[in-house]
């Protein structure tokens, strides 16, 4: 029997699985639809927050952003919104845009489109009820995403799909020092990837994040960052 088209065979396997396994993890992948993942401007920052709304959390950071003059965008989760509705009409009613986390924060890979499509639906229609607005932009649960997302977002009529190029990887409890030692690398253009709430908890502790940007804010402002919604970076792309 002649092995070397099996080894072949397993080889080209292997490395299918692998390009598949990226593109369905790495926040840069544009193999299964385009994503944004940064600012068109080096000079602008896109503070954005998941997993929320969050009582615990959200009503303080949305006075720190205030404070800065800072605008954001907060992918929520579908199921908090209906638990928290007022939160969530206050959040847009604070001039911060309003993405969708999906209802429950499932891992799309694993999800049928029509599955997929429930769950931004459901989502969607939690925040339509609490704000009167309907989100253009998505963040998938954990960043995962499969071929069948992108069907979906392009039968929903433009939903574009939002990455992120820097995380400060905050979903644990952690020391503040912790935090700020990351957000240093952040910097102009990017999309940063921070949580207002837990998908898991409905009341979670996030302090380290607010923390963080209490110590990073002024600082990135002394550099001339400033802090854009993705509607607001939309709408200055389109004057450009």
């Amino acid at each position: 029997m002649d092995l070397v088209p099996i080894y072949f065979a397993a080889g080209g396997l292997c490395a299918a699985s692998g390009v598949f396994a990226w593109g369905s993890v790495a926040p840069s992948a544009q193999l299964f639809g385009p994503t944004i993942r940064r600012t068109a401007d080096a000079k602008t920052m896109a503070l954005t927050f998941d997993d929320g709304p969050n009582p615990a959390i959200t009503p303080g950071l949305l006075n720190l952003l205030d404070r800065h003059h800072a605008k954001a965008t907060f992918f929520l989760v579908g199921k908090y919104v209906r638990a928290f509705p007022a939160l969530a009409k206050e959040i847009a009613g604070r001039g911060h845009t309003l993405g969708n986390h999906t209802e429950t924060h499932p891992n799309l890979i694993f999800l049928s489109p029509r599955a997929i499509a429930g769950e931004l639906d459901r989502c969607d229609e939690a925040i339509s009820a609490a704000t009167g607005e309907r989100p253009r932009w998505m963040r998938p649960p954990y960043g995962y995403r499969g071929p069948q997302l992108q069907r979906v977002l392009e039968q929903r009529g433009g939903t574009r799909m939002v990455m992120w190029s820097m995380t400060g990887r905050d979903w644990n409890v952690q020391p503040r020092e912790e935090m700020i030692e990351r957000l240093r690398r952040a910097q102009g253009g990017d999309i940063v990837l921070l949580h207002d709430g837990n998908h898991r908890v409905p009341e979670s502790d996030r302090r380290h994040t607010v923390a963080a940007l209490e110590h990073w804010l002024p600082r990135w402002r002394d550099q001339g960052i400033r802090f854009m919604s993705l509607d607001e970076m939309t709408a200055k792309e389109q004057a450009a």
